[in-house]
């Protein structure tokens, strides 16, 4: 008898590099079997499971690259209920992900159904083995095709956006925080941005408040990791005169300054206890006191937030609010390291060598000197990379380009 949820490395984990990742999901065993064995040589990555339920759980934690799923469930259940509510619910998650669905109770009104609630395509078993794997091969084609798409769009219309040539995002690693950027930057959607140090995740935050509705307003910027502990309170919600020690004269706090724009609160993974508390309930109700003052203050603010701790380990180990969490990653967004986009290298050092160059004559980078850019792993990532070339233009102050002499790379510190 399988498990619930068959275990994915057991169903061909050597097949991690394979182009299609599908779930699958029905609760018959030997369908599952059958499945596995016609779709596992075609080179799909296979996840397969029971239950509507694990197929929300799988989409909520892994990315596929399409679904084929049965209408029903329950036992001696015909209706098909089941299987087009969970075509709903996987298009609420994801509206852009194939779902093929397959039902040995097929029919006409069935499969129209399934198509009206977002299914790519529809089979009745016992299926033909030729159509089925047509089917889904149809499918796939079409989802990468609109992936690609999805991706131009969102690269020009974050490089149309004012203020964006600072804005480099042409590796393949940077095509998924493109495209994210593209769907949320229009929103109000609270967005929390995790990364390296140095990965530049403000210049990120830049350009989603550039895409918003907010642009024209203000994008205000604290880092929570620079502000001391006793102050960042006031800092963020503002005080009135006298609430404090030094407190001689009322002041707006960040998030009130930021009225009608974008919060970017840089390193949130440092806001303490106490804080974080105030914080989910302005997030919650839009409203905020200031120190020392019993006047409730409503302010309309998106919330961008950014930090390179693993937040999840710290709601574990009780150090950050899971409830904070929640209301933070509406839209959670991962930027690359440089070592994961290389291809980035050469445009961003010629950005950075302009902005460096603008008081003096510009200097660019022999084959050598970019041979020794890429041999670096680049542990302080972009701001590591500025760093490095502010140092190799100041060597070849007097040479005619920077050779790979003028490449000082420090080894990372030891922990």
């Amino acid at each position: 008898m399988l498990a619930e949820r068959i275990d994915k490395n057991e169903l061909g984990a050597e097949d991690a590099e394979a182009s299609c990742r599908l779930l699958i999901a029905d609760d018959q065993p030997h369908i599952l079997e059958a499945l596995r064995l016609l779709l596992k040589p075609e080179g799909y990555q296979l996840e397969m499971v029971r239950t509507p339920a694990l197929v929300l759980e799988a989409l909520a934690h892994e990315s596929f690259d399409g679904v084929l799923i049965d209408l029903n469930y329950t036992r001696d259940t015909t209706s098909g209920q089941e299987g087009l509510d969970l075509v709903a619910r996987v298009k609420e998650i994801d509206a852009q992900l194939p779902v093929v669905v397959m039902t040995a109770w097929g029919n006409i009104d069935l499969a129209v159904e399934a198509m009206r609630r977002g299914a790519g395509d529809f089979i009745q078993k016992p299926w033909e083995n030729a159509r089925l794997l047509s089917i889904l091969r149809t499918q796939m084609e079409l989802h990468r095709s609109q992936k690609k798409m999805r991706w131009l769009e969102a690269e020009n219309r974050i490089l149309r956006a004012p203020g964006a040539p600072d804005f480099i995002a042409a590796a393949a690693s940077m095509r998924p925080v493109l495209e994210t950027m593209a769907r949320v930057g229009p929103s109000d959607a609270n967005v929390l941005i995790t990364g390296e140090h140095g990965t530049g995740k403000e210049v990120v935050a830049s350009a989603i408040h550039r895409l918003s509705g907010r642009a024209s307003k203000p994008l205000t910027v604290l880092n929570c990791a620079a502000i001391p502990e006793a102050l960042l309170e006031a800092e963020l919600f503002g005080h009135t005169r006298g609430a404090f020690t030094g407190a001689v004269q009322s002041r707006t706090g960040r998030i009130e300054a930021a009225h009608g724009g974008t919060l970017f609160l840089d390193e949130i993974g440092e806001l303490p206890m106490a804080v974080q508390a105030k914080l989910l309930r302005f997030l919650e109700c839009g409203e905020l006191q200031r120190v020392g003052d019993n006047e409730i203050t409503r302010v309309d603010v998106r919330v961008i937030a950014a930090t390179h701790r693993d937040l999840e380990q710290r709601v574990i180990d009780g150090t950050f609010r899971l409830d904070l969490y929640h209301r933070l990653a509406v839209f959670p967004l991962e930027v690359p390291s440089l070592r994961e986009r290389l291809d980035d290298l050469p445009a961003l050092a010629s950005h950075l060598l302009a902005r460096l160059g603008a008081d003096a004559p510009r200097k660019s980078l022999s084959p050598s000197a970019q041979d020794a850019l890429a041999q670096h792993p680049w542990p302080g990532n972009v701001r590591e990379l500025a760093h490095v070339l502010e140092r190799a233009v100041i060597l070849a102050a007097d040479a005619p380009e920077i050779a790979a002499e003028h490449i000082r790379c420090r080894r990372r510190p030891r922990a």
